[in-house]
């Protein structure tokens, strides 16, 4: 795939994010032919947004995402919106919205590029403060039997769109961050359930593996940053006018509302 397709793509997309529209499948010919490629059409989004990139999105850390998302590795995307708990965005332009029970991590300190690998230790002393939190997601093309490969969705930012969070759990470095089980509720009714220990192991193992994709492509990570870190309760299609609550029960719990 040549630099013009690259850019051609990249424009497309941002054209579609900038607009909240969608499109079914995409031109064989803009479909990146890999990951790489994939995540420098995202770079080029960026680029042509010409917003900040407040923070990450991480998915498929597990195997059982994985085969759901298509993907043999973990997958990221830039975050260009977030907000404090509660929450509101209008759902005639979240494209394709799914609602994520996600822990959240604000950093504290630049994780740049570097040769050697980051280890976890690292990356935990990095973050400033860990949240509760949902990630609206969102993804520029329509689901249906269109719908293309995985490196046109991760050049659209890996389904990446609003992270809403809550305020910092205290002494979060002490506590059982893996154990705590999450219900992600929907106008007050319980529909998922989910810890990190079975999705991530731990918000700072995604969060590691961040840094170091990161560091590798020569991007890295930026004090200031929020990282929504995976979601821990599956994926739900949200209706106009619900409501979702994800209660983390001692650390606390975020809503946002689909208006």
């Amino acid at each position: 795939m040549d630099v013009k397709l690259e850019r051609e793509l990249a424009r497309l997309i941002a054209t579609m994010r900038r607009d909240g529209r969608q499109q079914s499948g995409l031109e064989t010919r803009l479909v990146p032919p890999d990951k790489d490629t994939a995540y420098r059409v995202a770079r080029l989004v960026e680029e042509e947004l010409a917003l900040p990139v407040v923070g990450w999105k991480i998915a498929a850390m597990k195997e059982e995402l994985q085969r759901q998302l298509r993907t043999d590795s973990p997958i990221y995307g830039r975050v260009y919106a977030r907000k404090t708990s509660p929450a509101s965005v209008e759902h005639a332009r979240q494209c394709s919205p799914i609602p994520e029970a996600e822990y959240q991590a604000l950093l504290g300190a630049d994780l740049p590029p570097r040769t050697k690998p980051y280890t976890r230790a690292e990356v935990t002393e990095a973050v400033a403060s860990l949240h509760p939190g949902l990630e609206l997601a969102q993804c520029s093309f329509i689901h249906d039997a269109s719908f293309p490969p995985l490196p046109a969705i991760l050049a659209d930012g890996a389904g990446s769109g609003t992270i809403v969070y809550g305020p910092p759990i205290l002494d979060w470095r002490t506590r059982d961050i893996a154990g705590q089980e999450v219900v992600l509720s929907c106008d007050g009714q319980p529909r998922r359930r989910g810890t990190a220990g079975a999705a991530l192991d731990h918000p700072m193992v995604p969060l590691t593996w961040l840094a170091n994709e990161l560091s590798r492509t020569g991007i890295g990570l930026k004090a200031g940053q929020m990282v929504s870190t995976g979601t821990l309760t599956g994926m739900l299609r949200p209706k106009a006018g619900e409501t979702y609550a994800a209660d983390f029960g001692p650390f606390g719990s975020v809503t946002a509302r689909y208006t």
